[in-house]
């Protein structure tokens, strides 16, 4: 009996890991949603990819996987965080982002190198 393990995420997958975290974070911040409409009703902070990471993303992974890094998330793990998130998100604030695709990967990439060439 031949058992196949999990697939950790691709390199690809953490790009668009972190390019969602930036994307949502625009998203609330341009709905008027900062932090404290968010989760906290006594101090005004803007949303940035670090904080959504570490006030949206990792408590919802580890309530649904006991898991608060991201590091060795497989593609299903971060496929189950991120339709919790979304759904949460969409039923509450009506906000949704998709996950990026290969193709946003890509042209993110090319900007970077475009920034890092001048």
């Amino acid at each position: 009996m031949h058992s196949t393990k999990p697939k950790n995420r691709a390199l690809k997958q953490n790009a668009s890991l972190h390019l969602y975290f930036e994307l949502l974070a625009e998203e609330l911040n341009g709905s008027g949603l900062d932090m404290k409409k968010v989760l906290k009703p006594s101090i005004d902070i803007s949303w940035s990819k670090q904080n959504i990471k570490e006030y949206l993303w990792r408590p919802i992974q580890f309530a649904l996987l006991q898991n608060k890094s991201t590091r060795n998330l497989t593609t299903a793990e971060i496929d189950k965080v991120f339709d919790e998130l979304n759904r949460h998100l969409g039923e509450k604030f009506g906000i949704h982002v998709a996950f990026p695709s290969i193709e946003q990967i890509a042209e993110m990439e090319v900007q970077e190198k475009k920034v890092i060439n001048r």
